[in-house]
């Protein structure tokens, strides 16, 4: 990012961070994260994705509700590679409930149905000021820092799912998968542009699916055979766990429901390479596949927040 992109931010604004109990109250005069995103991407509107996670001025993050009240973040996509990770999909995204929300490349014609549902979503953290984040520590060997800052125990479960979103946040990344977990929407601007340049937009699930039955209608669209996708995890403050991986195609998916005609437009993934993955991930056993032989696809959950190229 230029200098004078990051010049025209300085000490201008002046937030406040202070904690009591569970409560961290933050102070600021104006949405210096808005200011960033009209500077860095002129032409591409800030989505109600992103409006909706902004802090609004004067208002207070409570840790302990966040963090208790989140859906479980995914471990799936984050530790493709990790041999201990076997678990299923979160349900904050569209699931095939006979495959957990995943399918093969070939299955995308209109003859395909699946019984699919979104999660209300229910993580609420909201986006700090890169000042405010860049002076809070994020690292496993800064833990009892971090908790003292928020007045959290050790022992206590909130603490127990902050330290492990900072581990995934800090593992090695796959051969060919360049990662970062942003914890600010200016750093998660910064690495999108370091990694596909400033013509990009932003697409997410944003779709209310019911549990009914859905057919895939015409319509189906590659809109990019490469992505930044960035994760949602559990943390006081939104915190993404960003991946920029070029084997993949992003598609867009017409559905429509067998009950009501719903229609229904679904943001998914398919990874064309697969051959590094842990051969104990749950798509291979839902899909019977083994790893490296066909693309595995799957919906992003809509928490998600993923860029393409326009």
């Amino acid at each position: 990012m230029p200098e004078t992109l990051i010049a025209s931010m300085e000490l201008r604004y002046l937030p406040i961070l202070t904690c009591f109990s569970l409560l961290v109250v933050l102070s600021y005069a104006s949405q210096p994260s808005e200011v960033y995103w009209k500077l860095a991407l002129p032409y591409s509107p800030m989505p109600k994705a992103v409006r909706d996670r902004l802090q609004p001025s004067g208002s207070s993050i409570n840790a302990s509700k966040i963090l208790l009240n989140a859906i479980p973040a995914d471990p799936i996509y984050i530790n493709y590679h990790n041999p201990a990770a076997a678990d299923t999909p979160n349900e904050d995204q569209p699931q095939d409930t006979s495959r957990k929300g995943y399918f093969l490349e070939k299955d995308l014609h209109s003859t395909t149905k699946m019984k699919m549902h979104f999660r209300i979503i229910t993580n609420k953290a909201t986006f700090l000021p890169r000042q405010v984040a860049d002076s809070l520590p994020f690292s496993s060997n800064k833990l009892p820092e971090i908790l003292s800052r928020f007045s959290l125990k050790q022992d206590s479960e909130e603490a127990r799912l902050m330290k492990e979103t900072i581990q995934n946040c800090e593992r090695p990344a796959l051969e060919g998968d360049s990662r970062f977990c942003v914890t600010s929407l200016e750093s998660l601007i910064d690495f999108s542009v370091s990694k596909l340049g400033k013509n990009i937009k932003m697409i997410s699930n944003e779709v209310d699916m019911g549990r009914q039955e859905y057919e895939l209608g015409e319509g189906v669209k590659v809109v990019a055979d490469k992505s930044v996708v960035c994760h949602k995890l559990k943390y006081p403050y939104a915190v993404f766990y960003c991946h920029a991986i070029h084997k993949t195609k992003v598609y867009t998916l017409p559905f429509v429901g067998t009950q009501d005609g719903k229609k229904a437009e679904v943001v998914a993934s398919c990874h064309m390479d697969t051959s590094t993955w842990n051969p104990k991930n749950v798509a291979f056993q839902v899909l019977k596949v083994k790893p490296g032989t066909v693309p595995v696809c799957h919906f992003l959950p809509r928490d998600d927040l993923i860029w393409i190229p326009k």
